[in-house]
């Protein structure tokens, strides 16, 4: 027995579907309904019905690798046509309950198409040195030890307070900048430190969907973010993975 794994939606026209492999190392294939595309994969019940995936979600190794070979297709796919990705373990029954979603789906796919046509999606994490700068003197005190203390806990406090807003305006500074260029811009919660294994501190974490002839100014809008002071790490272009979700308007 088989399921229907579901990659993306796209525009007809590009009669190909991606080379792959998929996610359980089928070559994807097209389901057609009207002006819509759907770039599905045939894929094992056993290991791809809804028990075999809520044990696959504990599996972190198995997660990463479904997780690849699923943005691949769906890179493939979006190399031709507007396209718009579906979340991982989007699995339906058969080729015809593809159709079939296709068909009363059809006017929100073609908003989605449309918003994302000839656009990019840029990843942009910026990071800053948001630690408290040392006291210039110690804060005066009444000689006594415990109040001593105490001073200092408030300055410290205060200088942690102030280095906190001041990376907060950076990242808010340069948001504005870059969604100042973008057609959308989504942002998330920075990473912790831990994750992103960096001395400075994330305190931008979003992405943009840029139009493709305005690429050229944003790459600027970024230097000059860059020139400032800050790091920026830059991904893409990719397909718009924050942009393509049913249901935005």
């Amino acid at each position: 027995m088989s399921l229907v794994w579901l990659y993306a939606v796209r525009h007809g026209g590009a009669d190909r579907p991606p080379a792959g492999p998929g996610v359980d190392g089928e070559r994807p294939r097209l389901v057609v309904e009207g002006p819509l595309v759907a770039v599905v994969g045939t894929v094992r019940e056993e290991e791809f019905d809804e028990a075999a995936l809520a044990r696959a979600m504990e599996d972190l190794d198995r997660i990463e690798r479904l997780a690849r070979a699923h943005h691949a297709v769906i890179v493939e796919a979006a190399a031709e046509e507007p396209t718009a990705p579906l979340r991982l373990a989007t699995v339906y029954r058969d080729d015809e309950a593809v159709a079939r979603m296709l068909r009363e789906r059809a006017a929100e796919f073609a908003q989605v198409l449309e918003r994302v046509r000839d656009r990019q999606e840029w990843g942009v994490k910026v990071y800053v040195d948001a630690k408290p700068e040392a006291p210039a003197e110690e804060p005066a005190s009444s000689g006594k030890p415990g109040t001593a203390y105490l001073l200092r806990r408030r300055a410290d406090r205060d200088r942690g307070a102030q280095a906190r807003e001041r990376a907060r305006a950076v990242a808010d500074r340069i948001d504005e900048t870059l969604a100042g260029v973008a057609a959308a811009a989504h942002r998330m919660r920075p990473q912790d430190a831990r994750l992103s294994g960096r001395a400075q501190e994330m305190v931008l974490n979003a992405t943009y969907l840029v139009d493709a002839e305005a690429e050229e100014g944003f790459r600027a809008a970024l230097a000059a973010v860059e020139a400032d002071g800050a790091t920026v790490e830059l991904t893409g272009p990719w397909p718009p993975f924050s942009f393509a979700t049913l249901g935005e308007s």
